[in-house]
């Protein structure tokens, strides 16, 4: 019986993050620092034609000013880097700042100024002077949308059966646009390096996904060996896919400490991180759905055209799940990019994902609508019982428990079905649902363990923890397979100089590191039971690794407890002090017979004030079916968290851009709305638990994605059950529904 996976557990490190124990990129303390402060600019295209920085640097303090015509070129033309979600290369196109005077977009870094303190750095920046040469500019998809391409990255996805013919002849049939706004991540810690260098060797405390990353771009940047380059990132204030790429700053902070010969410390103000990072691309989505009166799908298609930038390409897939929702036979789901001047996006919470399935469920409420079929029913109707792209079984699938139990918590056989015909006095009651669908991936991982003969281990991988709680969960799977209390395991992450990881995103860091760490345990007890052995007297004679366990400082036979050797005995007789594994995981082949997915169903209530057209989300419920479920109290709190995120998405976020200067209007927290305290309102998640092995050993999938993406077509969906009004482009405002 598990002793710690599938129990809640606290948090191994909320302690140090209560106290401020726990050290955030900016926050380590290195000596003779310096403070750079970046300067923005304020045209969207062109080139800057002349740049004065006389009175910035006779201001007090300033150590240098780095400009384009003093920062040394970052050529990273024959470089490779490692990508975010593979342990394959590719070349590493990041933006690198000050290496030219072209201006790519609006807020670019024109200037570093740095000083001896961080108010000096910030005052003198204000004093820089830059005049330019514009060029025009576009910043609107909606202008550029009939210029679109099919993204270089993969071949263009092949049409299933034959969509425009079935859907020409469909008996009934939807078409509608639907448009999410650019929003920005805003994590609660901004981004921030910190840069030493100690002859050609290079130190960075970095706010990143994944150090390995961080470490390819730098080594290319200033062509030194990876061996050259240490990063480290402890402890991550949120990131949600704005540190999965290397971003501009870490670069541009080593040059400075290069150049000055001392650490210089650069963090992003506010604002700053509305263009250092990417965001969510702008995304317009043309969905057509054909079905047979009995409301059976006959044909679905889905295109998508959203922006990226015109220095580096960027598509988020989002037509990647449409693929594999519903049973139908015709589809057809293509994806465009087009160049805008803006900054390059990047992922962002559920990428792809929560852009495709909010159209589509959309869609799939409005033909609910059409055919006079409760929305619910027509899910099942078109329920897959395999997946409809390559006719692989699931590894899995709870999806149709998830839809029975979240209907029946959430009341839904009351819902009436019109819209308009629910009321809380003079307020307009909405119910909606939706469906969510993630991947369930694995990728290769690697972790150490040494265990102590005190009966203390140490287990290490270079993964990241972003807020998910990975320092708790690969805590926890250490100490079940290693067979020891958890304060008797300490685990470290977020450092070069630890195995292999991939960067945390796509959901798949517990499903990846984790079973690396299981297989550390397991090869350490492999190795106890060899050395067992090799006594004549051993009382574990004729057993194989995997009829033993480790428990308690015993290494024990799992059919008869009570045959066992004491760990530390065995250990102190071979004149070891510790043992030391290092384990790489990586996906089984059987994976590669089974579509591997995971599934979940929202439902949402809304009030709706008619008169002002205020919208509240009054209850969620949220059931998912994300395989094994490590620790219930992180898991449900990553839940919570992704349905404040779609409540956000649906009804409040959007970056504005005023198109006429490429320039964002509101890129503070301020102006750019999130929920607050007063927003959220009664939410409850469950997990309907899958036993699958396939996925990997521990059977667990991937949920912090899946959490957000079917809340913002629920709420929609809501939305016109209360009002009447089909809302297609977000966030749903009140001018909107008026």
């Amino acid at each position: 019986m598990a002793r710690y996976i599938g129990k809640e557990m606290s948090r191994v490190d909320g302690i140090a993050k209560v106290t401020g124990k726990a050290k955030y990129a900016a926050e380590f303390q290195v000596s003779n620092l310096a403070y750079g402060f970046i300067v923005l600019g304020t045209v969207a295209k062109g080139t800057i034609k002349s740049i004065d920085t006389r009175e910035a640097e006779c201001a007090a303090g300033v150590i240098r000013v780095f400009t384009h015509l003093n920062t040394p070129k970052l050529d990273p033309k024959f470089s490779m880097v490692q990508a975010p979600s593979r342990a394959t290369d590719e070349q590493d196109k990041s933006f690198r700042a000050l290496q030219s005077d072209k201006i790519f977009f609006n807020m670019q870094p024109v200037a570093l100024v740095v000083a001896e303190t961080y108010e000096q750095a910030r005052y003198a920046a204000r004093l820089v002077k830059v005049s330019y040469n514009t060029e025009p500019h576009t910043t609107d998809t909606e202008a550029v949308r009939a210029i679109a391409r099919v993204p270089t990255q993969g071949p263009p996805p092949k049409p299933r059966g034959n969509p425009e013919e079935t859907m020409r002849t469909a008996a009934v049939k939807v078409e509608a646009e639907y448009r999410i706004p650019i929003e920005h991540h805003n994590p609660i810690e901004p981004h921030a390096a910190i840069a030493v260098w100690q002859g050609d060797k290079l130190t960075v405390f970095d706010k990143t996904q994944g150090v390995y990353g961080v470490r390819a771009h730098l080594a290319s940047s200033f062509g030194v060996p990876k061996e050259n380059v240490s990063v480290l990132s402890p402890f991550v204030g949120g990131a949600f896919g704005s540190s999965l790429r290397p971003n501009y700053y870490p670069a541009l902070t080593a040059m400075a400490a290069r150049e000055l010969k001392r650490p210089v410390k650069v963090v992003y103000t506010r604002t700053q991180m509305f263009t250092g990072h990417g965001y969510r691309p702008y995304t317009i989505q043309k969905v057509a759905l054909g079905a047979e009166r009995s409301g059976k799908l006959s044909t679905m298609i889905h295109e998508v055209v959203h922006n990226t930038s015109n220095i580096d390409e960027f598509s988020d897939e989002t037509t990647l799940f449409t693929r594999q929702v519903y049973a139908c036979p015709n589809l057809y789901a293509p994806l465009k990019i087009t160049n805008t001047d803006l900054p390059t996006p990047t992922w962002m919470r559920a990428p792809g994902a929560v852009s495709g399935m909010f159209a589509l469920e959309c869609a799939m409420d409005e033909l609910a609508y059409a055919l006079k079929i409760d929305p619910l029913e027509l899910r099942l109707i078109n329920y897959a019982e395999v997946d409809p792209e390559s006719g692989k079984p699931f590894s899995s699938k709870a999806l149709r428990e998830c839809y029975r139990l979240g209907a029946e918590k959430f009341g839904w056989k009351k819902r009436q079905f019109e819209p308009r015909s629910m009321r809380d006095g003079r307020l307009l009651v909405g119910w909606g649902m939706a469906t969510s669908i993630w991947d369930a991936s694995q990728m290769p991982a690697a972790a150490l363990i040494t265990l102590r003969v005190d009966g203390t281990a140490q287990v290490a991988s270079a993964t990241s923890d972003i807020g998910p709680g990975t320092y708790t969960v690969m805590t926890m799977i250490a100490a079940e397979y290693l067979g020891l209390k958890l304060e008797q395991v300490k685990f470290e992450l977020g450092d070069t100089k630890f195995p292999l990881a991939p960067s945390q995103g796509g959901s798949w860091t517990t499903a990846s590191v984790g079973s690396a760490v299981r297989g550390a345990a397991l090869a350490i007890g492999t190795k106890l039971l060899a050395l067992a052995n090799q006594e004549s007297n051993s009382p574990l004679k004729g057993a194989a690794a995997t009829d033993v366990e480790m428990l308690d400082g015993r290494l024990r036979l799992k059919s008869d407890p009570s045959r066992f050797v004491n760990i530390s005995g065995v250990m102190k007789r071979n004149g070891l002090t510790a043992i030391t594994e290092t384990f790489e995981s990586r996906p089984s082949e059987e994976r590669e017979k089974y579509a591997t997915l995971a599934h979940g169903a929202q439902f949402i209530e809304v009030k709706v004030d008619p008169d002002v057209g205020t919208v509240h989300v009054t209850r969620v419920i949220e059931v998912t079916a994300s395989g094994k479920i490590m620790n219930p109290k992180a898991s449900h709190s990553q839940k919570i968290g992704g349905v404040v995120w779609g409540i956000g998405m649906a009804l409040q976020e959007a970056t504005e851009i005023d198109h006429r200067y490429g320039r964002i209007m509101n890129p503070n927290l301020q102006h750019y709305h999130v929920p607050v305290n007063a927003d959220i309102l009664e939410i409850e998640t469950i997990f309907v638990e899958e036993d699958d092995k396939i996925v990997n050993p521990m059977g667990v999938k991937g949920m912090g994605e899946l959490g957000m993406v079917g809340i913002s077509s629920a709420i929609a969906n809501a939305v016109f059950h209360a009002t009447g009004k089909r809302i297609r482009d977000l966030p749903i405002t009140p001018d909107k529904l008026l």
